[in-house]
């Protein structure tokens, strides 16, 4: 195998990782510096992407509908190509870090290309078209599935993979809260509708991304595809593996579909919370508000969330070290929903409002930081029964599952606002939206999600793929003769 992979032993491209265990450089490079750079661009256009398309390019509403929406089905195919890409790739650096290198070039330039409008009218939409979707179906994917990946190949280690699937998601956090927080000051105060300093921006932008993801490469290592690539029966075994092998292999598995139809409801309904949140602080929340500043109204409901999720960070792995990653998850989920219900029943009431997100946040934390540390469990108790690893195929449904969250959250959240009768037209101040309006803002923003905490609580408590997980992991170096 070396022989055809000479290119990978070049000083330049072997990983700088040589230890046996996963220590700090490549937790902290790897696992956090890595990816906060890489996903930067899209923490700040999950943020402002529609401002700027709107009100900077000046882009229809409908057009800015539409276009996710039809987007998102590219998207999902391209989730899945590219973890079969993965899948098949067999090279010294691995399956997945070959790919997170080549998104240094993809993803940089892709971020840049929706800033680059030379036309007018119809010419412009076509290119916000093809620049939008080179993004989110092509750069994005490859970075995103691969990324996904790291964790389940980095290391069998239970308590290490807990720690790197939380860094990984400190990172997304980190940059979402870049987007929300910190680059909308940068857009009122200096960016505002100029293109020209819009493009300047976002090549800064993306300039860290290419570094940071090099970086990421470099600090790196995928120690369970090394055991594949040692292993003579599984060097035979790979070629004769197909999609339909794969999807057999994970369908027939039960803790597959719990994990996956977990962080369905738990993504989803997410989404759909984000989505209202604005509207929600400004037509119900901020009926309590004097001098009517629905605006600091977000910024505290903001932070409410956002402290807890960061302190969380301190004890939720330690704790799941413990008792276990699914007992954590459970726990802490009731917590979200009791949160979820304080909010609920006091919706109008900004101090209650806000202790309640902070609970629901708090309850979150586990299955936010630990959801790639489950997954790769499961992927690790398939290989066992079937032989068969699924981390590519695994990890593009999971990223095609966050990726489609947003879009149809926002249909989701469109249809329920439209039933009410929500009057889109009315001004803040001048008018109070409709009780039916206020209440799908209501369910929206908080009910739906408190739902699908209580669901996702129940459904985790039979996720026992932790068990007897280092028994098999043992079995599985015994059959590859580590």
């Amino acid at each position: 195998m070396a022989k055809d992979n000479n290119i990978w032993n070049n000083p330049l491209l072997k990983s700088a990782i040589t230890s046996k265990d996963v220590k700090a450089p490549e937790m902290l490079l790897g696992y956090m510096v890595g990816p906060f750079g890489a996903l930067l661009s899209s923490g700040i256009f999950t943020s402002m992407l529609q401002k700027y398309l709107n009100e900077v390019l000046g882009l229809s509403n409908g057009f800015l509908t539409a276009l996710p929406l039809v987007s998102t089905i590219f998207i999902i195919i391209a989730n899945l190509i590219v973890g079969q890409l993965i899948e098949n790739t067999r090279v010294l650096a691995g399956k997945a870090r070959p790919w997170i290198l080549l998104s240094a070039a993809t993803l940089s330039i892709a971020s840049i290309l929706m800033f680059i409008v030379p036309s007018e009218g119809m010419a412009r939409m076509v290119w916000i078209t093809i620049a939008y979707n080179l993004y989110y179906s092509v750069a994005f994917p490859i970075y995103n599935t691969a990324n996904s990946t790291m964790v389940p190949v980095s290391t069998r280690d239970g308590a290490q993979r807990s720690s790197l699937a939380s860094l990984s998601n400190i990172a997304g956090l980190g940059v979402m809260g870049t987007g929300s927080m910190v680059f909308p000051i940068l857009a009122s105060n200096i960016l505002k509708n100029d293109r020209h300093k819009w493009l300047m921006v976002m090549i800064f932008v993306a300039v860290i991304t290419a570094l940071t993801i090099i970086i990421q490469y470099k600090f790196t290592r995928e120690r369970v595809t090394e055991e594949d690539l040692g292993s003579a029966s599984s060097t035979s075994q790979k070629e004769s593996i197909t999609i339909k092998d794969q999807l057999s292999a994970v369908t027939n598995e039960k803790w597959w579909w719990i994990i996956i139809i977990f962080y369905m409801l738990f993504q989803w309904s997410g989404a759909i919370k984000n989505g209202s949140m604005t509207q929600f602080c400004e037509w119900v929340v901020g009926l309590d508000l004097v001098g009517g500043d629905w605006g600091m109204a977000q910024t505290i409901l903001s932070i409410a969330g956002a402290v807890p999720m960061a302190a969380a960070v301190v004890f939720v792995v330690p704790l799941s070290n413990k008792i276990g990653k699914a007992k954590t998850t459970a726990i802490f989920m009731a917590i979200g929903a009791v949160g979820g219900i304080l909010a609920g029943l006091f919706s109008e009431n900004l101090v209650l409002v806000g202790i309640g997100v902070g609970l629901k946040c708090l309850g979150s934390s586990p299955a936010a930081y630990l959801i790639l540390a489950m997954l790769a469990d499961v992927i690790d108790h398939i290989e066992y029964k079937t032989g068969i690893r699924t981390d590519g195929l695994t990890m593009s449904i999971y990223s095609s599952l966050m990726v489609a969250a947003s879009p149809i959250g926002t249909s989701i959240l469109n249809a329920l606002l439209t039933a009410s009768g929500f009057d889109q037209n009315m001004v803040f101040g001048e008018g109070v939206q409709s009780a039916s309006a206020r209440m799908a803002l209501s369910v929206s923003y908080i009910w739906i999600e408190t739902a699908c905490y209580i669901l996702c609580g129940i459904l985790i408590l039979f996720f026992n793929v932790e068990k007897n997980l280092k028994s098999e992991q043992e079995e599985i170096k015994k059959r590859k003769g580590i």
